[in-house]
């Protein structure tokens, strides 16, 4: 990865836990497109006798360890709440690309199975991708700010000390 980032400018490497991510987004998208087919081959030939998946999305070629995925931890999530005795009664998942749709899988699951409170609200969010299994959909990062900017409006009614500020919104793309 660090070759090709030598070799395409706007490129570059995101490590994160569990994932090694390499980015083309900011190179000129007919020479990245060709360097990211190009690494593809290249990380399938050289880890094909490893534990790791490696494969392209939009802009980016990922290289992460198998069986890890979005689903999962959510899955073990939930089942972790349920055994303590806490099942949510709201869960909130947003989402941007194909690795987030077994994520949703697993939580729309969830809604039909005895994991979450009976009166548990559940909004499965996909935004700028379709089809999903998420149920709604939003179109950029302006509308999931307005959607949570909505709930914790919709919480203050409810509750008496409920705060969340649009400063204190995380957004993590993975």
């Amino acid at each position: 990865m660090s070759l090709y980032t030598e070799t395409t400018d706007g490129s570059f490497i995101d490590r994160k836990d569990s994932t090694l991510v390499w980015n083309y987004q900011y190179a000129d998208p007919d020479f990245g497109s060709c360097q990211a087919k190009e690494l593809l081959d290249d990380l399938e030939s050289v880890l094909a006798n490893e534990l790791v998946t490696v494969k392209s999305g939009h802009d980016i070629v990922e290289v992460k360890p198998q069986g890890v995925n979005k689903g999962l931890v959510a899955e073990r999530l939930l089942e972790t709440m349920q055994q303590k005795g806490t099942a949510p009664d709201f869960v909130l998942c947003i989402g941007d690309d194909r690795s987030d749709q077994n994520m949703f899988e697993v939580v729309m699951s969830a809604v039909a199975s005895s994991s979450l409170s009976p009166v548990a609200e559940v909004f499965a969010c996909t935004v700028r991708q379709k089809p999903s299994k998420a149920k709604y959909y939003l179109e950029d990062t302006t509308e999931i700010l307005r959607m949570l900017q909505g709930l914790a409006s919709g919480s203050e009614h409810s509750a008496k000390h409920v705060s969340i500020s649009p400063q204190r919104i995380i957004i993590e793309k993975e």
